[in-house]
């Protein structure tokens, strides 16, 4: 039985709907990210989880029980906010022993939780100070140890690191995600932030226009996207798109751009025919999946260094193409990154096995 079942959601305000027909499960002790663009339904799914949003239909679930006309406070839930909502008139250690004073639990056993929730937090020292005199990432933390405190069914983090710089998101979400492994707490988690969410996530929910595009594991999302959309969000930097004609040769597709073309393999192009609705597609080059040489040879296509971009050990290259831009990832010791000069004529290879094929009009992957 999964730990947190939403099947079917729809959230709706007034004639705006905010989240349509949300399928997914969290099983016991997982980490799962909900992420998409800003607008998509990932705080709304998350406040419906919660009992903060009104439900005009489906069904959620918190282990057996249906919680969906339950109280908030009647779940078992507990949620960090974007803005952490700390009680500025109190320390750290009257932050953490709120929930448990409000619920009369016994002052010996407030004191051991208190004392276990700041030696896992590392918050011990800062125990006598207020949220005011905390820096960004320990305020996160108390956040999250008033919530742990309580020790609820579900865990839920609305943007936690939103307001924290980029060291200290990288920091904090490693922290959450060493905290998560050690607790086994299921976590819901929200994020805009594509490389956070195949960080730190055992699952991700792909949403897009209200709607879940895709549940499954960072490698299946970004390996086996259902669509262009999951394919162009998830990636960094972003997958090259190409616009092709599909015609077949025997028992092979050739997907044509200009004078240039691609011959997939036999079973592979069974796949896509039995898919393709005209010769419209699509082909999706991720930037790691291009190979750059100095020669031209069989299958290689010409193009120019557009501008190089160093990256620590990697070298983003934008290469021009016909019209397009297209983005290339090299190693700068291995490849030819380091040695190439603006306006310099490459030939281009891809790694076609690894390459999508989609439509051009319903945006599918065909592959």
């Amino acid at each position: 039985m999964s730990h947190l079942r939403v099947e079917n959601l729809k959230v709706s305000y007034g004639s705006r709907v905010a989240i349509q027909d949300a399928t997914f499960t969290v099983e016991q002790g997982e980490l799962c990210v909900l992420v998409g663009p800003s607008g998509a339904g990932k705080s709304t799914i998350l406040r419906a989880i919660a009992g903060y949003a009104p439900i005009e239909r489906g069904d959620i679930y918190v282990g057996d029980t249906h919680v969906n006309t339950l109280p908030p406070q009647d779940r078992d839930i507990a949620m960090v906010f974007q803005q952490r909502a700390l009680y500025p008139h109190m320390t750290v250690w009257e932050n953490w022993a709120f929930p448990l004073e409000a619920v009369q639990r016994p002052k010996d056993e407030i004191r051991r939780r208190v004392a276990e929730i700041a030696e896992m937090l590392q918050m011990t020292p800062f125990l006598d100070r207020y949220p005011r005199q905390l820096s960004g990432g320990q305020q996160q933390r108390v956040a999250i140890g008033r919530a742990l405190i309580r020790r609820p069914k579900a865990f839920l983090l609305d943007e936690p690191l939103s307001g924290l710089d980029a060291k200290l998101r990288i920091e904090t979400r490693s922290y959450i995600k060493r905290l998560h492994g050690d607790l086994g707490v299921t976590m819901v988690y929200v994020t805009h932030d594509q490389i956070e969410a195949q960080a730190i996530g055992h699952k991700i929910v792909v949403l897009n226009n209200n709607l879940v595009q895709q549940v499954g594991t960072p490698d299946e999302i970004y390996n086996k996207p259902v669509n262009m959309f999951v394919a162009e969000f998830l990636g960094s930097p972003p997958i090259n798109l190409i616009e092709c004609t599909a015609a077949t040769e025997g028992d092979r597709l050739r997907l044509s751009h200009g004078p240039h073309s691609w011959t997939l393999d036999p079973a592979r192009s069974a796949r896509i025919r039995e898919r393709l609705k005209d010769g419209e597609v699509v082909l999706g080059v991720r930037p790691e999946d291009i190979r750059l040489h100095r020669e031209p040879g069989e299958g290689r296509i010409p193009a120019e260094v557009y501008v190089t971009e160093p990256q620590g050990h990697e070298m983003i290259v934008d290469l021009s193409f016909e019209k397009l831009i297209l983005r290339a990832k090299e190693d700068r010791e291995r490849g030819l990154g380091e040695s190439l000069k603006l306006n310099e004529r490459v030939y281009l290879d891809f790694a076609l096995p690894r390459c999508h094929v989609f439509d051009r009009v319903s945006r599918v992957c065909l592959s």
